[in-house]
């Protein structure tokens, strides 16, 4: 599990509670719940960005929200490494023994690119082809991540609409000037709300999402890369430092600290 996002809001939501205990004590606590100003806030959100999308479109969105919880499956210095292995074997056995090793990868996308260049597929159909299903599988991470902005724009704004509902509701009676005050902190829950489902859900979701999906793509386009460079031919250091590139320092350190993997 990343704890770095469980721990985040749960730290988020404490923060909160802390500020309204601190400045009103445990029972001010009760001047923050109003089941119909979430209705109209949370609801209302909810309802206007499923107008955008498709049901199983919306429904699939939603779940996305448990993908920020699990740790990457992608390590960028291990698929480097098992690119080396394959440039490896194809400079000892030839790319025909490629097929048999390809049995035991687990990135299917890799496993496709193997295959392919194990058939003979031109390079440059081979980059066309696994391009193309990169950028399919972006699409439809950015379409999840679009979601999740997208309910943070409509959490406010609907937290606007609860607020006017309250005011309008408050200024049709005024006959008592006692109630003005608990109606209008009533009227500003739901700006509250919408504030919370922004900012304290929708935004940091879509910006994990967003980083998971910016590290997938970075790792494939490393794929893509080397086994190109299995398929010209190229020797497999020479495979090895263009691939480091695309590393940051430490982890061209660590890479280099865990031994060499070349074998030339």
């Amino acid at each position: 599990m990343d704890i770095a996002s469980l721990v985040g809001i749960i730290l988020c939501f404490g923060m909160v509670i802390f500020g309204i205990i601190t400045g009103g004590g445990v029972s001010a606590l009760g001047n923050f719940i109003d089941p119909g100003s979430a209705l109209i806030t949370i609801g209302g959100s909810f309802c206007a960005v499923l107008a955008q999308y498709t049901m199983p479109e919306f429904i699939k969105a939603i779940k996305s929200f448990t993908l920020i919880f699990k740790l990457s499956e992608f390590d960028l210095p291990e698929v480097i490494r098992k690119i080396i292995d394959l440039s490896n074997i194809a400079r000892k056995e030839g790319l025909l023994a490629l097929e048999e090793a390809s049995s035991e990868l687990d990135d299917e996308f890799l496993k496709k690119g193997v295959l392919l260049i194990v058939d003979g597929t031109d390079p440059e159909l081979v980059r066309g082809i696994l391009e193309t299903e990169m950028g399919s599988i972006e699409s439809r991470h950015k379409r999840n991540v679009g979601f999740w902005n997208d309910l943070a724009g409509m959490g406010p704004a609907w937290g606007m609409i609860g607020t006017l509902i309250g005011l309008i509701n408050m200024l049709k009676d005024l006959n008592d000037p006692t109630t003005i005050g608990p109606a209008m902190a009533l009227a500003l829950i739901t700006t509250l709300y919408g504030s919370m489902l922004a900012n304290w859900i929708a935004t940091p979701i879509a910006g994990k999402l967003n980083s998971k999906n910016s590290t997938e793509m970075v790792i494939k386009e490393v794929m893509i890369e080397g086994l190109l460079s299995i398929q010209a031919g190229e020797n497999p250091r020479v495979i090895e430092e263009k691939l480091k590139s695309f590393l940051s320092p430490l982890e061209k350190e660590e890479m280099e600290g865990a031994g060499g993997e070349v074998d030339v």
